[in-house]
């Protein structure tokens, strides 16, 4: 047999037929399902009278427009705006009906879908994990093939538990040496982004490797794994190593005895052959890492902190000179100039990309001692329940109340501005998220994607701020 790279392996021993040169059907261990990507799909299902196949191997979650204000008196949280309302509703009367687990509105353990599933022991090292959201490239932190599948596909998934699946090209990034102080894997994914653009992976499933992906924890993985579709990709994935085995089995009880010598020995077989060919290759030294922060209204439009805006006239003609002009005028920045120092009026820590507890921490160190500048509106939206939880007991969560952040109830908030947290317009967000495109968080508003360390230093100076400033007068 050949060299093959992870991606090849997971592909392979998920393959119930190949249909021809690009295409397969693929067997699914976990689909995960939310409010707003299922209704179409549950509808086809019952015209063609047809059953979900497996509904053990579907889960569910109202996670995009759960509100994430102080519930009523009565300790709910009520969904009171009629569309949202609606999918919720038909979201569990879908799972009702099939059986299918649902976190729903008011379950202690609900938030984001792609918190939640790993962190309750759902995603395992070589499973294949999809979902109708685009972020689930998430699970390739733990070594599952995890990627976003569209309504019509979610139907065929919820019949078949199998999906026609177009098969993708090999990329390699290796990332060798130590980020700098300062400096987190939100940053890194921000630099690459940046240099191979947002179509830089298209067409690629990446796999990350070196010595600073190893040292990255867990939550840090997530984070990486979770932006690199901003750059086009149709998967990400990290060999699972001891980091990632040990995350995964202090969260899954039911992997003991003869099973888990089993799972063990098939783990370790979970990664690139050495001589595995790569379609395309890049390398990047993490130690060359600076804090980095958007200036337009795409992920690849980002500078380190340090950096300057570019100037349109300074580019070839064309597309590129074209999106930069029209960034600019959105974002209303002028070409050439610092990014630090920029005022802005909102900050938004949260989301599937930025809202775990290692996040929370170190949104925290920053706030720690400090108080949100005057005339800023700053928010703390837990990714879970059990962050939320677990925050509460570290004492975060009063941390943040008394340096004058908003402490919410869990879910996706306003990283789409699908439950009600909407920015208005004009005005700028410091913003954990992944997608900064134009009316993301609000029509009109302007998102400035960060790590949330910068996230904080944004909030308690009132500008975006250099963290590593604030980090050398705590020393």
């Amino acid at each position: 047999m050949p060299p093959r790279t992870l991606y090849q392996k997971l592909v392979e021993s998920h393959t119930a037929a190949v249909l021809d040169e690009q295409n397969v059907l693929l067997f699914c261990d976990l689909h995960l399902m939310n409010e707003y990507t299922s209704p179409q799909a549950f509808a086809g299902l019952h015209e063609q009278h047809r059953d979900v196949l497996m509904p053990g191997q579907n889960v569910a979650v109202v996670s995009h427009v759960i509100p994430t204000g102080p519930p009523n008196s009565a300790k709910l949280r009520i969904i009171s705006q009629p569309a949202p309302a609606l999918q919720a509703s038909n979201l569990r009367r879908n799972c009702e009906r099939h059986d299918i687990p649902l976190f729903d509105t008011n379950d202690a353990l609900q938030g984001i879908e792609h918190v939640i599933a790993p962190e309750h022991g759902m995603i395992r090292p070589g499973m294949v994990v999809i979902c109708g959201d685009s972020h689930t490239t998430t699970y390739g932190a733990l070594g599952a093939l995890g990627f976003g599948i569209g309504t019509s596909e979610v139907e065929h998934v919820l019949a078949t538990q199998t999906l026609v699946y177009r098969l993708a090209k090999n990329m390699r990034i290796r990332v060798d040496g130590t980020l700098p102080l300062g400096t987190t894997s939100k940053d890194l994914i921000l630099m690459i982004i940046g240099h191979i653009g947002a179509q830089g992976a298209r067409g690629y499933v990446v796999e990350y490797c070196g010595s600073a992906i190893e040292a990255l924890s867990v939550e840090a993985r997530f984070t990486l794994c979770n932006m690199t579709v901003e750059a086009g990709s149709r998967g990400a994935l990290i060999a699972p190593d001891a980091v990632a085995i040990d995350y995964v089995l202090a969260r899954t009880p039911d992997i003991a005895g003869s099973v888990l010598a089993g799972a063990l020995a098939f783990w370790k077989t979970l990664k690139s052959d050495p001589d595995a060919t790569f379609d395309e290759e890049h390398r990047f030294d993490a130690s060359a890492v600076a804090p980095h922060v958007t200036w337009g209204t795409s992920p690849d439009q980002v500078i380190a902190i340090d950096g300057r805006i570019p100037v349109p006239e300074r580019q070839p003609e064309g597309p590129l000179r074209r999106s930069t002009e029209q960034a600019l005028r959105y974002t209303h920045l002028a070409a050439g100039a610092e990014l630090a120092g920029t005022p802005i009026q909102h900050v938004f820590i949260g989301s599937c990309t930025n809202a775990r507890i290692e996040d929370l921490r170190a949104a925290a160190a920053v706030v720690r001692g400090r108080q949100v500048a005057k005339g800023v509106r700053a928010m703390v939206v837990p990714g879970s329940g059990a962050v939320k939880v677990q925050a509460e007991a570290e004492g975060l969560s009063n941390l943040f109340i008394d340096a004058g952040f908003e402490w919410r109830e869990p879910g996706c908030s306003m990283c789409l501005a699908m439950n009600g947290d909407i920015l208005e317009n004009g005005v700028r967000c410091a913003s954990t998220t992944n997608r900064n495109f134009e009316g993301r968080q609000g029509r009109g508003a302007i998102t400035h994607l960060m790590s949330p360390a910068m996230a904080a230093a944004a909030a308690v100076t009132g500008v975006i701020t250099d963290v590593r400033q604030l980090e050398q007068q705590h020393v």
